[in-house]
């Protein structure tokens, strides 16, 4: 077994580390999610604590997990009778990204149950967490079917499978631990509720700091075991004090005076429902046990707020995760009671965790975010189509309209990509829809074919005993169908003639809300925007939604209309993700007035290049952003030889579109 990297020899990262120490001290923080660019020691930290974990008493040969002292009555394994059990090291369970469904929540055991005809259930990741760390790197990359099963399981304190025959329900009370990169996308609501604390990890810009880091991991790595040795007296003084405020924890007074500046809080940020409430009680009170105090102080609230309300008080994708420190301080400071006066003679100083031999840096706010409204961009003339035809200067950035609901553009025909809420599919989960020959290895057995294909020739086969007797070739896969997420590239007109303010605006909002629906579906998203005399991938696919908004925001405006130009940087994105994901199906949404301008016959090469997505079977939605009066319909015939439809602002706004991408191919050109 290697040697995992000592904790006390983190250096810096000091909310990370609080962080983790506050739920080792009280499991009922309810966890915690790391979010941070990557290599800022959030694993290397996640994994280290499990170390400093007390021993956890178990029933001896229980699957599960049983506490000998009051032994779970609904254990699979059991019934149990009370006793003293064994002792055994806490343990990290890693759930992989790409885990199934049977590997988290664990399924019947087919080879007994097909060669001795028992029904035995084969325990999951969710019943190796019990009681010990369910730990998920780039949880935001985590399935959707997975998602659901964590929040069933986080909820209830327990796992129930009901599958092929078998009903089982087994206890699952974890510690969850996600880490994640932002860049990569951002977590749906339900799971980011469920994790207690979050905190915001970087890497230092100390250059101090920075060789210490390099020098201690290259210590390690030359080896590990000698270097564990160098840091045991600190990660024992650690582990010490962890069991000391553990014993600490029931004896923590939370007075009236300190409820009220949780509840004042929470109310003050518009927070959804009362488990903010909860959690921040069980984070106060546990800084005032690691502090050695029994006796929650306004300084503990405070810090209690900075880890468990940042992500709680996200209103869209979009909005980014922090608390205003000053409006804290006044709520805190209108609420303060008797009881939260600070002890000068109490014990502990603090709640911050130990530095090594680092430098002691005070406590930094967690993603502080930034509340003043961005100013407006001053009006530069009068709105008057500035370069329609004959282009015009480069413009500034204009913010983008309110976004709003859209309906769903899915993908026609059934696909095979990536678990999503887009597009129909063949999927690893979902309702089963029939059973076939498996192709490679099997994956989803579907029990009652198989058993149907072999039961004519038991007696052939010498059959004797209760068991059948299954042949390869008596197999069956499960069909399953699904959602599945598809990549949607946006292709923007950025040119002069879409560049009057509240035009663009409104084209900006209407591309957001497009943008919303993408993260809503799990879908990956990339920006193509043309202008002047070229194109330019603005954002390369990618999952996170929110690198697409920031990136739309400052979109500038101006010069000609060169839409071929986009279309052909379009079909060049397409082709190199076909080869990096040829399963994820794509779908086009071209956002322009259709007006193509610039070099000789701009109109017909537009055509032209439209008809190289057509001839590939491309999904294609035309977001017609023409105005006024008088309109041309040149965005009706793009979109007509790109085999798609067209769409006006108004309409996607009226939410009017509900199954228009499963028309926008002639029945003979459909992709198979």
């Amino acid at each position: 077994m290697s040697t995992p990297y000592p904790f006390t020899a983190i250096v810096g990262q000091d909310d990370l580390r609080l962080g983790l120490l506050l739920n080792a001290v009280s499991p009922a923080v309810g966890g915690v999610l790391v979010r941070g660019e990557k290599g800022t020691a959030k694993s290397t930290a996640v994994r280290a604590l499990a170390a400093l974990l007390p021993e956890v008493p178990v029933v001896a040969g229980c699957r599960f997990s049983c506490d000998p002292a009051s032994p779970d009555p609904a254990c699979p394994d059991g019934p149990h009778e009370a006793g003293t059990g064994v002792s055994r090291d806490a343990r990290m369970v890693e759930l992989p990204v790409g885990a199934s469904e049977d590997r988290l929540v664990g399924a019947l055991d087919i080879e007994r149950a097909l060669a001795e005809g028992v029904k035995a259930f084969e325990p999951g990741l969710l019943a190796d967490a019990h009681r010990g760390i369910l730990y998920v790197d780039e949880v935001n990359l985590l399935h959707d079917h997975l998602v659901d099963l964590l929040l069933d399981a986080a909820a209830m304190g327990a796992s129930y499978v009901e599958r092929e025959g078998v009903s089982v329900r087994h206890a699952a009370r974890f510690l969850l631990v996600g880490t994640m990169n932002p860049e990569e996308g951002e977590l749906r609501p339900q799971l980011l509720d469920r994790f207690g604390l979050t905190v915001e990890v970087a890497a230092s810009r100390e250059t101090d700091l920075r060789v210490e880091v390099v020098r201690r991991r290259l210590a390690y790595d030359d080896d590990p075991a000698a270097f564990a040795t160098q840091w045991a007296d600190e990660e024992g003084a650690l582990r010490a004090r962890i069991v000391a405020a553990r014993a600490l924890l029931p004896q923590v007074r939370l007075g009236d005076g300190a409820l009220r500046q949780i509840a004042a809080t929470c109310a003050a940020f518009e927070v959804d429902g009362m488990r903010a409430d909860i959690v921040m009680a069980r984070t106060a009170t546990a800084l005032a046990a690691w502090a050695g105090r029994t006796d929650v102080l306004a300084e503990d609230v405070r810090q209690a707020a900075l880890l468990a309300l940042p992500h709680r008080r996200r209103r869209n994708p979009f909005d980014a995760p922090g608390l205003d420190e000053d409006k804290l301080d006044d709520t805190l400071e209108q609420n303060s009671g008797e009881d939260d006066d600070p002890d000068p003679d109490g014990p502990g100083g603090g709640g911050r965790p130990p530095q090594g031999d680092g430098p002691d840096t005070p406590p930094q706010p967690e993603g502080e975010a930034d509340d003043t409204p961005a100013q407006s961009v001053p009006e530069q003339g009068k709105e008057q189509g500035q370069g329609q035809s004959s282009g015009g200067g480069e413009q500034q950035p204009v913010r983008a309209g309110e976004p709003f609901r859209t309906k769903m553009l899915s993908v026609p025909g059934l696909g095979e990509g990536a678990a999503g809420r887009r597009s129909r599919a063949r999927t690893e989960h979902g309702r089963t829809t029939g059973a076939r020959r498996p192709q490679g290895a099997l994956t989803k057995l579907h029990l009652a074919a198989t058993v149907q294909a072999a039961a004519p020739y038991q007696r052939a086969r010498g059959r004797s005993g209760r068991g059948l007797v299954v042949r390869r070739d008596d197999l069956r896969q499960a069909t399953r169908e699904g959602r599945e997420g598809n990549l949607v590239l946006f292709v923007v007109d950025a040119s002069g003639s879409m560049a009057a303010r509240q035009r663009m605006s409104a084209v900006k909002g209407a591309v957001l809300s497009l943008l919303l629906d993408a993260y809503q579906r799990r879908d990956k998203v990339g920006l193509v925007t043309f202008r002047g005399k070229d194109a330019e991938v603005v954002l390369p696919p990618t999952s996170s939604v929110d690198a697409a908004a920031a990136r739309l925001e400052m979109l500038p405006t101006g010069g000609r209309t060169p839409v071929a130009a986009g279309l052909l940087k379009a079909h060049e994105v397409l082709r190199v993700e076909r080869l990096r994901d040829p399963s994820r199906r794509p779908l086009l949404v071209v956002v322009t007035d259709g007006r193509a301008t610039g070099g000789p016959e701009p109109v017909a090469l537009a055509a032209r290049a439209a008809r190289l997505h057509e001839a590939q079977g491309i999904a294609s939605v035309v977001v017609d952003c023409e105005s006024g009066p008088v309109r041309l319909g040149l965005a009706t015939g793009l979109a007509r030889d790109l085999g798609g439809t067209a769409v006006t602002l108004d309409e996607l706004r009226a939410e009017s579109i509900a199954g228009l991408v499963k028309d926008v191919q002639g029945t003979s050109r459909r992709a198979a």
